[in-house]
């Protein structure tokens, strides 16, 4: 077999391999019941929103959690520096229920801390969190149907648990945020076990920044946001910290009734990948795995010119009709034909990748305009 054989069939086999999983791991994530009882007196829940320029989707999002049906939540939104007329959108919907929501303006960032990371400590620390048994964070554009926290926390409190994070539906806008997002949130189901997450001696994990439910002691054992104040992706690290000390963590099903637009345009997409790709603890492994990762994703464009057309076909076709079939469960929309085009993907996910990967060796972190330095 020569090189290129090998190549060939190596790509479609980690493609294959990719889709067994997919399926395989949806098939294993947990639904939330329609309609499960809650204790007479159910527990506290103190949502923390961190916002920053969010102001095309902060509106329903808001409302959204405003108009839950859970009787025990408070609501405290951390508006961090925006300058963009988030800051109206949370006054006016304060000043509509004080009992439920209560804002603060942070225009300070100190060093050695990610604006989000601090936001939701500053969040954590207000009366309403201290008073809580349990957190909740999710970003500023979220929304959620009127019963999912009701459901979350039933769920929660059936079984052991003490951190809970929801896989949310992704909605997309422009030609680009249909062609990445789909695939881009089942590579995260394929890098995630739900069926291992809860198990103690598996090192798999799960936060989601769109829902995360967390006992208050389980988060101040591990020093909340404190504890990894530079932590980029700090969803997923809380739960891999949580876990580690001890405690159960849980994924669980929550599009179509959890559900985000979390950019708009390719573009967002890009700078997001530039945020959080190189955020991970095998940063450094990027140089060796991205050359691989383009072969792979860009195999049905070049296995024919390989000798191997109908491979290549093959691959064109399961990969939007499989990962397109566990997107449209997610999201209750229909199939896209835009998903047609999915080797595409591999061009944004280089560029993005490749930023990510410089900014980690200057030391940097950016994002909505700040640029944070991770070491001395």
């Amino acid at each position: 077999m020569s090189w290129i054989d090998a190549a060939a069939w190596s790509s479609a086999i980690l493609l294959l391999a990719g889709l067994v999983l997919l399926r395989r791991h949806w098939s294993r994530l947990p639904a939330l019941e329609d309609d499960p009882p809650l204790p007479a007196d159910p527990p506290t829940v103190c949502l923390c929103i961190p916002v920053r320029n969010e102001v095309r989707e902060l509106p329903a999002a808001a409302d959204s959690w405003l108009a839950q049906d859970y009787p025990a939540l408070r609501i405290v939104a951390v508006d961090d520096g925006s300058t963009d007329g988030s800051s109206e959108v949370l006054r006016a919907r304060e000043t509509a229920r004080p009992d439920r929501l209560r804002v603060l303006r942070n225009d300070h960032l100190p060093p050695g801390w990610l604006g989000k990371n601090h936001a939701l400590h500053l969040a954590s620390e207000q009366p309403e969190a201290r008073a809580a048994i349990w957190l909740l964070f999710a970003d500023g554009d979220v929304q959620a149907s009127p019963s999912l926290l009701r459901r979350a926390m039933a769920f929660a409190l059936r079984q052991p648990t003490d951190i809970l994070a929801l896989i949310p539906a992704v909605d997309v806008g422009s030609p680009g945020e249909r062609l990445a997002l789909p695939l881009a949130a089942s590579a995260f189901l394929v890098l995630v076990p739900p069926h291992r997450v809860p198990d103690p001696r598996h090192p798999a994990f799960c936060g989601v920044g769109g829902f995360t439910l967390v006992r208050r002691a389980a988060y101040d054992a591990v020093d909340g946001h404190a504890g990894a104040p530079l932590e980029a992706v700090d969803d997923m690290m809380l739960a891999r910290r949580v876990k580690q000390a001890g405690f159960v963590n849980r994924v669980a099903r929550g599009g179509p009734d959890l559900h985000l637009r979390m950019y708009h345009g390719l573009w967002d997409v890009v700078r997001a990948m530039r945020k959080n790709t190189a955020a991970l603890p095998i940063w450094w492994t990027i140089p060796v795995a991205l050359p691989v990762l383009m072969a792979v994703g860009l195999s049905p464009l070049w296995l024919p010119f390989a000798g191997h057309p109908a491979l290549a076909l093959l691959l064109w076709l399961l990969v939007p009709a499989l990962a397109g079939d566990v997107q449209q469960r997610i999201t209750g929309r229909p199939m896209d034909l835009i998903w047609a085009l999915w080797p595409l993907n591999a061009f944004p996910l280089g560029w993005g990748t490749a930023w990510a990967f410089a900014d980690r060796l200057r030391g940097v972190n950016h994002w909505r305009g700040r640029e944070v330095r991770l070491r001395p």
